[in-house]
């Protein structure tokens, strides 16, 4: 099963349930670990856990410091944006971000700065004026570390593109993950040549959404489960393409050598690459594979494909 190679770009493992906590209720034992192990055995070879907000981010270092495979992001989210004027001084919550962000560079752990971006569906939680304006501070961020962005967008295309379009040349690419959006939305987007669109379960619910990601070129994707959440369900029009399968059980049944029924997990990256490769009609799933670890690489860990490039310029050298 382990042939293909696969990089889950979001992974929420800071979230309750991988501390088996479920609106409030214990229900099992902290589980990380065996989440992992389920997760290299199906082939995901590197996993980016994300942060969102400058405590969550602190905890996705300490967690991506436990495993050489493990990295994670340094952001603030849009619907936690009310954070930096909480903090009493906006200024000093910019720089702990910064010096975050550096410390985990440092470490080899930090490979973005995310997740940020604008959520008009949840301005219960944070105004627009307040979204926009952090959005925007936290290109300084992309562009004082020299990192991409982990960037989110719900029901905010125009007022996204416009804040993208403006800080174009402050970061040097990034991916707009958990992608829901309209075909409109899509091919703005992709309009911003330095932009990848992320898919999970999420993006592959309903017949239209299949459409929709089918219009992305397999060269501007990239691959995600954004667990605990956005699993990929009996009912969604993207299920009938999905061909590997676990075992599962409820949570009050825990059992760790099967999954947690409803609660999505990193293994099951390998049905997102099961569906887009299926819907798409591409035959040959680990050239899609391939295709998608590279994006990946390109944006998030470009120090590997020079590393690549470099063994292959060097073993041809030793052919001459």
């Amino acid at each position: 099963m382990a042939s293909l190679k696969m990089i889950d770009i979001a992974v929420n493992f800071t979230d309750g349930m991988f501390k088996g906590l479920y609106h409030g209720k214990n229900c099992h034992v902290p589980d990380i670990a065996t989440v992992l192990n389920r997760a290299w055995s199906a082939g995901v070879d590197r996993i980016i856990v994300t942060g969102g907000s400058l405590e969550e981010s602190r905890e996705a270092l300490a967690i991506a410091e436990t495993d050489g495979r493990l990295f994670c992001t340094v952001g603030v989210h849009p619907t936690r944006c009310n954070e930096f004027e909480e903090s009493g001084d906006p200024e000093k919550h910019y720089q702990d971000l910064f010096s975050l962000a550096k410390e985990g560079m440092q470490k080899g752990k930090v490979v973005a700065i995310g997740e940020c971006g604008l959520d008009y569906d949840r301005l219960q939680f944070c105004p627009v004026d307040i979204q926009k304006k952090y959005f925007e501070k936290q290109f300084e961020l992309a562009y004082a570390t020299k990192l991409p962005m982990f960037l989110h967008m719900r029901a905010a295309a125009e007022d996204f593109c416009e804040i993208v379009e403006r800080n174009k040349d402050r970061f040097s690419g990034g991916v707009a993950h958990s992608f829901t959006g309209s075909a409109l939305d899509r091919d703005k987007l992709l309009s911003f040549d330095q932009m990848y669109l992320g898919v999970n379960g999420g993006s592959l619910k309903t017949a239209e959404n299949l459409d929709v990601m089918k219009g992305i070129p397999v060269e501007r994707m990239m691959i995600e489960t954004d667990s605990p959440y956005c699993d990929i369900k009996n009912t969604h029009a993207g299920m009938k393409f999905v061909k590997s399968t676990w075992p599962s059980k409820k949570k009050e049944k825990y059992d760790q050598e099967s999954l947690v029924k409803g609660r999505n997990e990193p293994c099951l990256v390998r049905q997102v690459l099961e569906v887009v490769a299926g819907y798409k009609g591409l035959g040959d799933i680990s050239q899609v594979s391939s295709t998608l670890y590279h994006n990946t690489c390109r944006v998030f860990f470009p120090q590997d494909l020079d590393a690549a490039a470099d063994a292959i310029l060097s073993g041809n050298n030793e052919t001459d």
